[in-house]
């Protein structure tokens, strides 16, 4: 048996008055996730253990069937398991954004964690002359993708830099960055390394972009995590955009299929995954497709392009895969890993809802995939990680 795992990266919501009481879910096209939805089991699954942020590193993780509160080291630590960088046990990996401030000091506030969706492009060069004006024996800069790159501090996990807490930029857009530099300022090393780089980037020989800040965050010592097949017994790959779920793939010795002109935004090459997918489950048996879209819709915080984004992913990843596999023995594991609701801008804890579906089964009964069907059910996973292995369970595929 086939086992597809489809992601919809912050798909779910709550209700908005611009949809009339709907979630963007609600409101979207979905005639392929409801119709799995009324022929498989529905439920409710918590990805984010409590303590811990609700990140899509520590969701994703909670997904692949890993316990967060386990294995889970950081952010960073996970992209530079994408990117295969060479790391010391004691080295801390930072997750660094390049950011757009109003201003770099206590007034200011964050204007775009992304700075304008900056492009590979125009990013890499920029982080390429950080690193060879700012980079020494202490930290070393590497570039990645858009405006998601990775400061490792040599040695920096025996530090107290290890217990600071900066805010995801992502969580804190239009408002205040005082307390972030209040972080900052506890370790002198850190903080003169942000205000240098920000000097650099105002050099527009340097930098053409928005950008005027480094934020780095979400640090951590490298990842370990346990062999995905010989944990779940299934040949397995990741197909994304974004280096966390590639980390994910790579540190638990998976495949990690690159789908050119993948982006992680509304517009992306949704048919490359398709096809990638398929391609690669005509001589294995499990892979994960997640897409960013809906996420980056949520941050911001614009209903009608979330709305595209998951009515996109039922038509442009759900269907055609749906069609290409009719008649062979394939089963469904549909969810995202978090909310991402337009309101808040930002992931909440809220448990996501899940469809399992495949032979055999007993359908839930629900007319349509959304949060609330999925809450009526009375199916809760407390314990999110165990999603894959209740869904295989119910399959009944060996582990």
């Amino acid at each position: 048996m086939k086992l597809l795992y489809l992601v919809a990266d912050g798909m779910g919501g709550w209700p908005l008055n611009e949809l009339g009481g709907k979630t963007t879910m609600e409101a979207a096209v979905t005639p392929n996730m409801d119709e799995l939805a009324r022929t498989g089991i529905v439920g409710c699954a918590r990805t984010v253990p409590k303590g811990m942020a609700p990140g899509s590193d520590v969701a994703n993780m909670s997904l692949l069937g890993f316990d967060p509160a386990r294995y889970h080291t950081g952010r960073g630590p996970i992209e530079a398991a994408a990117q295969g960088l060479t790391l010391d046990p004691d080295d801390l990996v930072w997750r660094l954004n390049l950011v757009t401030v109003s201003k770099l000091n206590i007034d200011g506030y964050m204007r775009d964690y992304s700075s304008g969706h900056i492009a590979t492009e125009v990013s890499r060069p920029v982080i390429e002359a950080l690193q060879e004006k700012l980079g020494n024996d202490t930290y070393v800069f590497y570039p990645g993708v858009q405006y998601r790159h990775l400061l490792v501090q040599k040695g920096g996990a025996l530090t107290d830099d290890a217990a600071l807490f900066v805010n995801p930029p992502h969580d804190i857009t239009d408002k205040s960055i005082k307390y972030d530099l209040r972080a900052f300022s506890r370790s002198t090393p850190l903080w003169d390394l942000v205000f240098e780089a920000s000097d650099l980037l105002a050099d527009r020989d340097i930098n053409m972009s928005m950008a005027n800040a480094i934020w780095p965050w979400g640090q951590g010592r490298p990842l370990i995590l346990p062999d995905f097949r010989e944990t779940f017994g299934l040949s397995g790959a990741v197909i994304s955009a974004v280096d966390l779920i590639k980390g994910l793939g790579n540190a638990s010795g998976m495949r990690v299929l690159d789908i050119e002109g993948a982006t992680g935004l509304l517009e992306t090459n949704y048919q490359g995954k398709v096809d990638a997918a398929l391609d690669f489950l005509k001589d294995n048996d499990f892979a994960f497709i997640h897409l960013e879209g809906p996420d980056e819709c949520g941050h911001g915080g614009n209903a009608a392009d979330k709305v595209e984004a998951i009515s996109r992913f039922d038509a442009r990843v759900v269907a055609p895969l749906r069609e290409a596999l009719k008649g062979e023995d394939v089963a469904w594991i549909v969810t995202c890993d978090h909310f991402t609701p337009i309101a808040e801008r930002t992931h909440t804890m809220d448990p996501v809802p899940f469809i399992v579906n495949g032979p055999g089964l007993k359908a839930s009964g629900v007319a349509s995939f959304s949060e609330k069907n999925a809450q009526s059910t009375g199916i809760a996973l407390d314990k999110g990680y165990e999603l894959l292995s209740f869904a295989m369970n119910k399959l009944e595929m060996r582990q």
